[in-house]
């Protein structure tokens, strides 16, 4: 198989469609659309790296506790769980965007960055975006303050048994990644 084409479908400040041409495993041209925070597909450039975003795990030193948060998504209409995370602003380090979004987002400080891992992708049927998960320790309290006007968000302390109450749920939302995080720390009692 190899990628042919890309032809830009929209044009939108932070996310937009391509009409990815490509051969298929019979040698047939054929097409497939895909979303990109990049002005040209990481499937037609090969620049993978740096991650297009951060997915922040942290624990809560003081208190030790899992922080989550609980997030209006507009996909969703609704609220879910997940981590804080955001956008890697031009010319901004994985490591200053985490201390970023995290004090944004939650109010909490940095303490020490525990692990990073290279960029992942969690819907490579739809979009080439890739993000960072960067496990932390911080510290502080929670501050809504610096959340912008597209931001409604609640900081949440949970237990390894209070994630696991929340894995098991069926009647809230939970983003992927963070229910495989939650699930090891209900099982493991560490992050």
């Amino acid at each position: 198989m190899k990628i042919t084409t890309a032809r830009k479908i929209t044009d939108s400040l932070h996310l937009n469609l391509f009409e990815i041409g490509y051969t298929n495993t019979r040698d047939e041209e054929s097409l497939w659309t895909i979303a990109s925070r990049a002005s040209q597909p990481k499937c037609m450039t090969g620049r993978y790296d740096p991650p297009d975003a951060v997915v922040i795990v942290p624990f809560h030193k003081k208190l030790e506790k899992l922080v989550i948060i609980k997030e209006f998504r507009v996909p969703l209409g609704g609220l879910q769980y997940g981590f804080p995370a955001g956008l890697v602003d031009p010319g901004e380090t994985t490591d200053q965007a985490v201390k970023r979004e995290l004090k944004e987002e939650t109010g909490l400080d940095l303490l020490t960055i525990l692990k990073t891992s290279p960029p992942v992708y969690s819907s490579s049927g739809m979009t080439d975006e890739s993000v960072s998960m960067v496990y932390v320790e911080c510290n502080g309290t929670p501050c809504a303050d610096a959340n912008e006007a597209s931001e409604l968000i609640e900081t949440i302390f949970v237990t390894p048994d209070e994630a696991g109450i929340l894995c098991v749920s069926t009647e809230i939302k939970v983003d992927a990644k963070t229910w495989l995080v939650m699930n090891a720390f209900s099982e493991n009692k560490t992050i």
